[in-house]
């Protein structure tokens, strides 16, 4: 397995790392990416800790805790073989303070999701999403209490603004709080928005990216193809209409590039998918998930080989999209691009 750094921080992670999401199908979108129940999530953990892959990845609001509750039962016996993250701040309940990240609910949501988790830390803690109601001041404070008490050993954002990541980063400087060392951020060859402005800011100051649904919502699987639709019992079916967009023919484009390198290499589209992100700058961790040992047993062949440039230039041209301004503008002059 390989390791990377994660940010600037001196925690090492796996390049692939297992997402929890398809635990509990505690509510009905989250069935639509599994109903995994705690016998069969932890003949998961064992797999995946059997071919290194140590860091878990769970959130408050995944089948409304359920996710974190079998994780928890999953991982007893197995605490110090592995990594916890978790995330929070979307809303866990109707009342005023039940969702944010004010210091009131950090303090109340990291409390239960220890419960839940059946653990005294959580090594690294995520904002689920940004917070523009609360003051990055109060957040990161909050933050740096729950590091200094333990319970928290690393944080990280998922799903932030450039501005509001890079805002945040400024207040951790000023006034010598934790750094958000992590950013959870989805980002594959279906859609490559990350790249605009996210990825230059993460190598210009030290965040590792931990990549959410690699495989593109579920479309990146080689199951969907002209004349080909998703079919009932696939993520991509079953939660139809969610998630990021696309247009069909840009993504048959890309599964017709990836079939030339499939046959190339001997690997399957999801390997060729995310073997392209593995070499992607500031990717430090990508998230696999799996309704079962069999598509896990898959995602993991994805690692041990690399594309080669001339792969890599293909998945490039046949994913390439417009990005949006000032990218587009800035993209006109290569000569002051130093980053690339």
């Amino acid at each position: 397995m390989i390791h990377r750094r994660l940010g600037k921080s001196g925690l090492r992670v796996p390049i692939l790392s297992f997402g929890t999401a398809s635990f509990g199908g505690g509510n009905e979108f989250f069935r639509g990416f599994g109903s995994t129940a705690a016998d069969a999530a932890s003949r998961l953990i064992d797999l995946c800790l059997d071919h290194g892959v140590s860091l878990f990845d769970s959130a408050d609001v995944y089948s409304d805790g359920l996710s974190e509750s079998i994780l928890g039962e999953a991982i007893k016996g197995k605490r110090n073989r592995l990594l916890i993250s978790t995330k929070l701040t979307f809303p866990t309940g109707d009342g005023p303070n039940d969702y944010g990240a004010s210091r009131f609910h950090l303090i109340e949501a990291v409390e239960r999701a220890l419960t839940r988790l059946g653990t005294d830390h959580i090594d690294v803690l995520q904002l689920h999403g940004q917070d523009l109601n609360t003051p990055v001041e109060e957040t990161l404070s909050t933050l740096d209490q729950l590091v200094r008490e333990g319970k928290v050993r690393y944080i990280g954002a998922s799903n932030f603004s450039g501005w509001h990541l890079m805002k945040s980063l400024a207040c951790s400087e000023r006034y010598g709080f934790p750094r958000y060392v992590a950013h959870q951020a989805y980002y594959s060859l279906l859609n490559r928005d990350y790249e605009w402005e996210l990825k230059p800011l993460a190598r210009d100051q030290g965040v590792g990216a931990i990549i959410w649904s690699p495989l593109g919502w579920g479309k990146l699987t080689g199951k969907i193809r002209r004349g080909q639709a998703a079919q009932p019992g696939t993520r991509a079916y079953d939660i139809a209409g969610t998630g990021p967009q696309f247009s069909e023919e840009r993504l048959f484009r890309i599964i017709d590039a990836i079939d030339v390198i499939a046959e190339e290499t001997g690997k399957t589209v999801p390997q060729i998918a995310l073997n392209w992100l593995i070499q992607q700058p500031t990717v430090a961790s990508i998230l696999i998930g799996a309704r079962n040992e069999g598509q896990l047993l898959e995602n993991l062949g994805a690692i041990g080989w690399d594309l080669t440039p001339e792969q890599l230039s293909s998945l490039d041209a046949a994913s390439a999209q417009r990005p949006a301004y000032p990218a587009w503008h800035q993209q006109d002059f290569p000569m002051l691009n130093e980053l690339e």
